[in-house]
This record gives C-alpha cells, sequence and structure tokens, in this order.
C-alpha cells in the first residue's frame, strides 16, 4: 500500500473516531480521496484507449489481474451502491445521470463476476472518457455526502430490508463472485463503510491501476530503441518505470502529458524532419523547441543528445552505465550540471 495515502487513512481513521477531531477527519479523507483521484486522472489523460481493455497480469487472484476500464468502472459502481442505495437511499448517479447509455455499459453490476475475455470484451465495449466522467460525477456526490456527514451518523447500521433493497436494484449480480457484497456492506455502520469502500478500497484499486499501467508500458518497451528523440536515456531515466518511452503509444515523459496531442514538441518535431532524433539535427545546439525550451533545467538532455551526435546512441548507453554502476544519482542533471558545453565535456570524460 502506498505509504502516503496509508498514512493519511490511518490519521483521518483515527481523526474520525472522536466527536472533537471528526470534521478534521473528513477533511483529511476528501483531501486522501481528491490526491487518488488525481492518479486516475492522469491516468486517463496519457494512456491510449488501446491500454485500457488490456490485462497484462493475466487471470488470477488479486487486484491487478484486471483491467484498467474494469477497475474504474468495479470501484466506483460500488460507491454508487453503497452511498445511494444504501446509505442516502435514493437514486444511483448512474440512474440519474443516464450513464448507463452514455458509457454504453452493458451491464450496471459492479463487474465482480466478470474475469478473462469477459472482463476483456467488458471493457472494450465501454466508452472510457464517459466512465471517467461518470467517476468524476460519483465522486462529487460521495464528497457531498461525507461533508454533511455528523459524528452521531458514523453509528447507522443496515437491516434486513436494507440488504433486500440492494438486491432489487439488480446491481449486485447473483454469481458467488459478487453477492457476498451484500451481506458485506449491509454488516457495517458508516463508519466501516468510510473505510471500506469510500477510502482502502480507492487505495488497493488505484495502486492495482498504477501497476497495470506500468506493467503495460514495460511490455511496449522491449525491443523498443530506448534512446528518445530528445536524447534522453529512457532506461537511466527515474521515471522509467511508468513511462512507456517516446518511440511507443504509451508515452508518459512530462512534454507529452502536457501537450494537447499528447506528442512531445521534439518528437513531433523529428518526425516531421524524418529524424531519428534531436542528435541527427544541425539546429540542436540552439534549438529550442520540448525540452531545449527550458534551459538550465533541462540542458544535460541536450548535453546527451549532443554527445550521441559525437559517438552514437550505443557509446552514450555504455557511458551511462558506468556512470550508474559508479555514481548514485536520480536526474542527470545531478551530474551534469545545467551548462550544455559542461555537460557534454562531463560526459566525455566519463567515456575515458
Amino acid at each position: 500500500m502506498d505509504n502516503n495515502w496509508s498514512e493519511q487513512n490511518k490519521k483521518m481513521q483515527t481523526l474520525i473516531a472522536k466527536n472533537a477531531t471528526f470534521a478534521d477527519g473528513i477533511r483529511v479523507l476528501l483531501a486522501l480521496r481528491t490526491e487518488i483521484f488525481e492518479q486516475i486522472t492522469s491516468i486517463i489523460n496519457t494512456f491510449p484507449p488501446v491500454a485500457f481493455y488490456q490485462m497484462p497480469f493475466g487471470v488470477g487472484k488479486g487486484t491487478q489481474h484486471t483491467t484498467l476500464a474494469w477497475s474504474l468502472w468495479h470501484l466506483f459502481r460500488i460507491e454508487d451502491i453503497v452511498v445511494h442505495s444504501l446509505i442516502l437511499n435514493d437514486e444511483q448517479v448512474l440512474i440519474v445521470g443516464g450513464w448507463l447509455s452514455k458509457t454504453k455499459s452493458p451491464c450496471i453490476t459492479t463487474g465482480n463476476e466478470l474475469d478473462g475475455d469477459a472482463m476483456i470484451d467488458f471493457s472494450k465495449s465501454l466508452d472510457i472518457k464517459a466512465v471517467y466522467e461518470y467517476c468524476s460525477a460519483v465522486m462529487e456526490s460521495t464528497h457531498e455526502m461525507l461533508a454533511g456527514l455528523n459524528f452521531a451518523d458514523l453509528k447507522k447500521s443496515f437491516t434486513a430490508e436494507d440488504k433486500e433493497r440492494l438486491r432489487a436494484t439488480g446491481c449486485v449480480s447473483p454469481d458467488e463472485s459478487s453477492a457476498w457484497l451484500i451481506d458485506y456492506w449491509c454488516g457495517k455502520n458508516i463508519k466501516g463503510l468510510i473505510q471500506m469502500p469510500l477510502s482502502r478500497h480507492w487505495i488497493m484499486h488505484v495502486e492495482a491501476m498504477r501497476r497495470i499501467k506500468n506493467k503495460l508500458c514495460q511490455q511496449a518497451k522491449k525491443g523498443v530503441d530506448q534512446i528518445a528523440y530528445c536524447g534522453l536515456s529512457c532506461g537511466h531515466c527515474f521515471l522509467t518505470a511508468w513511462c512507456g518511452s517516446c518511440r511507443t503509444i504509451y508515452n508518459t515523459c512530462s512534454f507529452a502529458t502536457c501537450s494537447p496531442d499528447g506528442i512531445c514538441p521534439n518528437t513531433a518535431c523529428c518526425k516531421e524532419k524524418c529524424l531519428d532524433g534531436c542528435y541527427e539535427c544541425s539546429e540542436l545546439y540552439d534549438c529550442k523547441k520540448g525540452f531545449y525550451s527550458l534551459g538550465k533545467d533541462t540542458n544535460a538532455i541536450r548535453a546527451m543528445a549532443l554527445f550521441i551526435q559525437k559517438y552514437d546512441k550505443k557509446e552514450l548507453l555504455r557511458v551511462m552505465n558506468t556512470m550508474h554502476s559508479k555514481k548514485k544519482f536520480e536526474k542527470i542533471q545531478e551530474v551534469l550540471g545545467e551548462d550544455v558545453d559542461q555537460g557534454l565535456k562531463i560526459l566525455e570524460k566519463w567515456r575515458k
């Protein structure tokens, strides 16, 4: 479990346990959920449609043996059902907002009954952007509910009639993989539901989504040139675990993620000029595009491209391997500094 999220979750539980600190606990919970949701937003904004119906870990037990699309649907269907059908006893966001048709979902259940090919087919059927909008709407409605809670509300429990109400919605499959959910939810009070599913469930599934996307990135990079268009050695980048590199469709490099079309200016320019990389360009030294526009903050990358221009990519990889074997650092600028010429000289010293 993410240590930071885990600590915030523990803090929230401690705070809501007392009337005097209950309001502070809810604020911690809302901040935690907002922070976790930012991870979801990042995945939505940076990963291609095909990523959402892949199952890189295959069929098996554990939250990572799923797809990104299923994870989103499952996480927020459960929340919608628990908050609205159980706690508030009103219409679910799915129904009120017409999200079933908008998301193109073939079912209204939590998806627990799906696995293997059935899960992949289900994931392919979804309109991911609409699913994300549905998730946002559910989160917003849950935050409104949480903000309106009083300390005394935490003790509210549920009855056999509540169980029947949930079954009547048809939102939980009668399959044995799902049917237990109703007994589980109704066996808790609101305090228990805040912990699961309104906080810990989020952490579990979003962490699984991070594992899935990282796995997809690693698979995509197999056999692919690990020198980025800008000259950065992707295999030596401190973000390599979760980026597929600019030479794959799983490019989550910083300039790609902040570009409207998801393509880094350096990449776009190289493709337009039919170049293997910026290191083949005569304008490299004075270029102000993409990474090179940041000046001293990324001059180390320009120095790497200039090194390739003089010695080739294989030599850069050899030097980078040597540097990493003898010196501990995360960002290449920690070694090469902020000056282009000085950075190139340092790389050449390591070459000897």
